[in-house]
């Protein structure tokens, strides 16, 4: 027969010089002691792992490497090792010889004689420094993550590579109201809006299936049951072999953004037709000014609509108070404002853009047409501007009434003039206004009834 099938068995001396190279040579620091614990071997290894020398060591207790705290741990080896039994590896820490404490891993096997009588234990101890402080790392940056994560405004969540959700931070919850296990997997439908979570589906499954970054708009609803509009995110983590091993997603909320942007988008409509429609109105003034002083009377009116401009900017375009726009187009009599001119009634009622450019360019022909012909051209006449809104919000009117006394005796003119299509025709046709003009001898009047629905601002 081969060697290799009948081995030669060592002789003792050689196997005892087998083993001493095996000792001599482990990574692994291998100690002995007795059952008393007092140290028997103490391998080259244990010198580089524990800062102890053999000399220094042996015939000493194993409890010069024992921190205080482990004296319970190192009793139960010795019990169990008693009793025969090998202690599995586990993990544990050892004082080195400087008194720095060292990670290690360790094995407690029972010594027996040839009675198979337990004489003692030998345990293999391994260094793990450079693991625990892998570890350590590890946990630090999982713990840095997730502090970034959870101190984020926006939604943050980890899908694997399927698109099945695992993970959210803390917004995500703090927001939804959800739990972990209700969102499993593709449990944040649950949040979506119904209109959108199928278009959703269908565009987010095709970037798990095709790898490719995805993005969408749409709304969540959050723990209050109202939805926000959050603009989502996810990006693919990929291996070394190009896969995708998961996906990193973030929801921001861009409902106040949204808001704003519709807002812009209105207003630029409606500086867009505000200026179609100034257009138009300088074009009228020009047309039916021209003939008849026609460089004082068109400065005039052109001063009046950039006061209604002046106002309506203020407010944003939001619309502007009767009383301001009044007064604001009673600018060239403010003098006589509280004596010969009294505005009273329902003066904070807010009107549209549109209602406040045509009432206030008849609160101006007017105030022209007092000041050169009627109560306000001599020293003793009066305006009487009275204000009021009857009924409802839905069946309502607005009333204003402007009513001369004192002035000259008034007399009906003979042709109709720019003056008089700006305070009848004018609010009749774009506001769907009842607009009454009397002349009686003591003085002129101007009576004007609208919809609310057709003066009122907007919210």
């Amino acid at each position: 027969m081969s060697d290799e099938a009948n081995p030669k068995i060592l002789e003792p001396d050689l196997w005892s010089a087998h083993f001493s190279a095996i000792l001599a040579h482990s990574f692994d620091a291998i100690v002995s002691k007795d059952l008393s614990g007092n140290i028997h071997s103490w391998n080259p290894a244990a010198e580089r792992v524990f800062g102890w020398s053999a000399a220094e060591v042996i015939g000493r207790p194993i409890d010069i490497i024992i921190p205080e705290d482990r004296a319970r741990e190192e009793a139960s080896i010795r019990e169990r090792i008693r009793a025969g039994e090998v202690v599995s590896k586990f993990e544990t820490v050892r004082v080195h010889k400087r008194g720095s404490l060292v990670p290690v891993q360790i094995t407690v096997s029972p010594v027996v004689n040839a009675a198979g009588v337990v004489v003692g234990a030998s345990k293999i101890a391994h260094d793990i420094t450079y693991l625990v402080e892998a570890r350590n790392r590890l946990s630090e940056s999982d713990d840095q993550f997730r502090l970034l994560a959870n101190s984020i405004p926006q939604l943050a969540w980890m899908a694997d590579n399927e698109g099945s959700i695992f993970w959210y931070n803390d917004r995500w919850f703090e927001y939804t109201g959800s739990t972990i296990e209700d969102m499993q997997g593709w449990g944040w439908t649950r949040v979506h809006h119904p209109d959108h979570v199928e278009r959703v589906k269908i565009r987010i499954q095709r970037s798990w299936d095709t790898g490719e970054e995805w993005e969408d708009t749409f709304p969540l609803r959050g723990r209050d049951g109202e939805y926000r509009w959050f603009l989502s995110r996810a990006m693919p983590l990929r291996g070394r072999d190009g896969r995708v091993s998961r996906w990193f997603g973030t929801n921001t909320d861009i409902t106040d953004q949204r808001r704003n942007q519709q807002q812009i988008e209105m207003l630029m409509e409606e500086v867009n037709h505000r200026a179609k429609n100034m257009i138009s109105v300088i074009q009228a003034l020009v047309s039916r000014t021209a003939g008849r002083d026609f460089g004082e009377s068109l400065a005039a009116r052109l001063r009046a609509v950039g006061r209604n401009q002046d106002l309506l900017v203020s407010r944003n375009w939001g619309g502007a108070s009767l009383g301001d726009l009044i007064e604001s187009q009673l600018a060239s009599v403010s003098d006589l404002v509280g004596s010969r001119v009294r505005v009273s009634g329902q003066l904070d009622f807010t009107l549209s853009p549109s209602a406040a450019e045509t009432i206030g360019l008849a609160i101006h022909e007017l105030a022209t047409n007092a000041t050169k012909y009627g109560a306000l051209s001599n020293e003793n006449g009066e305006v009487r501007i009275t204000c009021s809104v009857q009924g409802d919000r839905e069946q309502g009117r607005l009333l204003i009434e402007w009513m001369e006394s004192g002035g000259p005796p008034v007399i009906a003119p003979l042709r109709t003039g720019f003056g008089t299509v700006m305070i009848g025709r004018s609010p009749k046709m774009s506001l769907n206004a009842e607009v009454e003009l009397g002349f009686p001898r003591e003085g002129f009047f101007w009576r004007f009834a609208a919809p609310l629905a057709s003066v009122r601002a907007l919210g």
